[in-house]
């Protein structure tokens, strides 16, 4: 019993001990229960909030959205009434101009068929007057027949003898026209070997102008090439030389220059930025440098080039280069590298016929007008320049004389020289080679028009057809019809006595009177 005693206590003491502890386990986990459930009440309520918050915003915005579109409708609408608003005003306007023009067309009519009654009446009173004055007529030529006592047929006899005379006369003008001709074609034929010499040189040439134009890809590259305050354009400018013109034409920019080579540096280089796209002022000088060196060296082709083609060689370099800038230069408006070729040839085929060696021709003639190319800082005769460069650069003193004589301004000492200035004389001639030519063609129509114009009771004049026909406006008051026929012979005959003109000129002389007057 007393050994039981201990065991039952502890028994009794785990009993109680594990009672406690199920009871302090519970009020603990209810203690955590609690707080969970306190926290999840917290979570919700914000969750909640939180949510009405983003329910408050998107209808916020749905809202903003719904007025926005309300406005752009509501303008949209507005628009659309103004429009229709205007096609009503142009449809009332236009409806009111057809109804102006309806009415303007009645009262034409009207007005029509009442001149369609007055023109009845007029062609009435014109038939009845028509035949007055066939009866008028018939009685004049009975008349006619007893005062100068010839018959019809006698009358028309008369007039066939005089139209004969007048034939005679005109056949005489033929034949006068007919000898000219022939001494014309004479003279044609004395020149056999000049118009061989020209007739087998036949070349392209073409008239060097100041202006040179560059074409751009659209319109906003021209402030590219101005550039921020015109730092590009100056740019340019300074390194070739050369005014570049950008005005109001259309995807283009003008390059204005004396000098033909710096104009065609710049244009080449003005190209070249274009298409790179790199336009500054340093790209510009390295593009316009690179461009100068390579027609440099393209100046030295078209030398070496143009002696070849002439069959010539041994030519210093410094030659072979001033003949390669020939290219850009030229003579009264022909290009200087073409006449130096021309000339060259003509020497040469005139030199063949005289039974000469052509080729000292050819080198005379291609030479000669080489003083043209040097600096404008060498002052004196573009021939006796010449003359001494060929000198200089060892060409033979015959060829140096021809240089130096084609202009006599030096005696001729071989008949080189002659051949170089005729051949030079029939290049320059040429019709259309050079500008002296339009300069001429207009003083002779000026000098035709003033002929005319000298003569009293003429009021203006016209030369027309390139000189081969002139009208004479003449004030009808002052020249009848009978003064307005020798009027027109006696222009004619001045300009045969005053003028030198291929051909025949007619003289047209125009009197006209106008009388107007005003229905109101």
């Amino acid at each position: 019993m007393e050994t039981l005693l201990p065991i039952i206590l502890s028994i009794l003491g785990l009993v109680l001990g594990a009672g406690a502890g199920y009871f302090l386990m519970n009020k603990s986990t209810a203690r955590t229960v609690n707080d969970a459930r306190a926290r999840a009440q917290n979570i919700l309520e914000d969750a909640e909030k939180e949510a009405e918050t983003v329910k408050k915003e998107r209808l916020l915005e749905v809202k903003d959205e719904w007025f926005n579109k309300k406005q752009e409708y509501d303008n949209h609408v507005q628009t659309k009434k103004n429009k229709m608003q205007q096609y009503e005003k142009q449809v009332k306007t236009r409806e009111e101009n057809i109804e102006n023009k309806v009415e303007l067309i009645n009262r034409k009519e009207k007005q029509l068929q009442q001149l369609e009654k007055d023109l009845d009446k007029k062609r009435q009173s014109v038939d009845g007057e028509y035949a007055k004055a066939e009866e008028l007529v018939k009685e004049q030529t009975l008349r006619l027949e007893r005062i100068t006592g010839m018959s019809k047929d006698d009358a028309r006899k008369f007039l066939m003898e005089n139209m004969i005379n007048d034939a005679r006369a005109a056949a005489a003008q033929k034949i006068k026209d007919v000898r000219d001709e022939a001494k014309e074609h004479a003279k044609r034929e004395a020149q056999k070997i000049i118009v061989q010499a020209i007739q087998r040189t036949a070349s392209d040439h073409s008239i060097e102008t100041t202006v040179s134009v560059v074409n751009l890809a659209s319109e906003d590259m021209k402030g590219r090439i101005i550039g921020r305050e015109g730092r590009n354009i100056r740019a340019f400018e300074a390194a070739t030389g050369i005014d570049l013109i950008i005005d109001d034409t259309p995807e283009a920019v003008l390059i204005s220059g004396f000098d033909p080579f710096r104009r065609e540096v710049a244009k080449i280089s003005l190209e070249r930025l274009m298409t790179d796209g790199r336009i500054h002022p340093a790209r510009i000088e390295e593009i316009v440098e690179k461009t100068t060196k390579e027609l440099e060296d393209e100046i030295r082709s078209i030398g070496e080039n143009s002696i070849l083609e002439l069959g010539l060689h041994g030519m210093h370099n410094e030659l072979v280069r001033l003949i390669g800038r020939m290219k850009y230069r030229s003579s009264y408006g022909q290009n200087l590298l073409h006449h130096s070729m021309e000339v060259a040839y003509l020497t040469g085929v005139m030199a063949t016929e005289l039974g000469m060696d052509p080729l000292p021709a050819k080198r005379a003639g291609l030479l000669h007008d080489i003083g043209k190319c040097v600096d404008k800082s060498i002052e004196g005769p573009h021939a006796l320049i010449g003359m001494d460069l060929t000198r200089k650069y060892n060409e033979h003193p015959l060829i140096c004389n021809a240089v130096g004589a084609h202009h006599d301004d030096i005696p001729m000492e071989s008949a080189v020289a002659a051949l170089v200035q005729s051949a030079d004389s029939i290049s320059g001639a040429r019709p259309g080679a050079r500008r002296e030519s339009l300069e001429s063609y207009i003083k002779r129509l000026e000098q035709l028009e003033g002929i005319a114009t000298s003569f009293e009771g003429v009021t203006k004049t016209f030369a027309i057809q390139a000189g081969r026909e002139v009208r004479v406006i003449v004030e009808p008051e002052r020249v009848d019809d009978l003064l307005a026929d020798s009027l027109a012979n006696n222009i004619a005959s001045r300009i045969e006595n005053e003028l030198e003109y291929p051909g025949q000129i007619r003289v047209t002389v125009v009197r006209e009177r106008r009388s107007m007057a005003y229905a109101r």
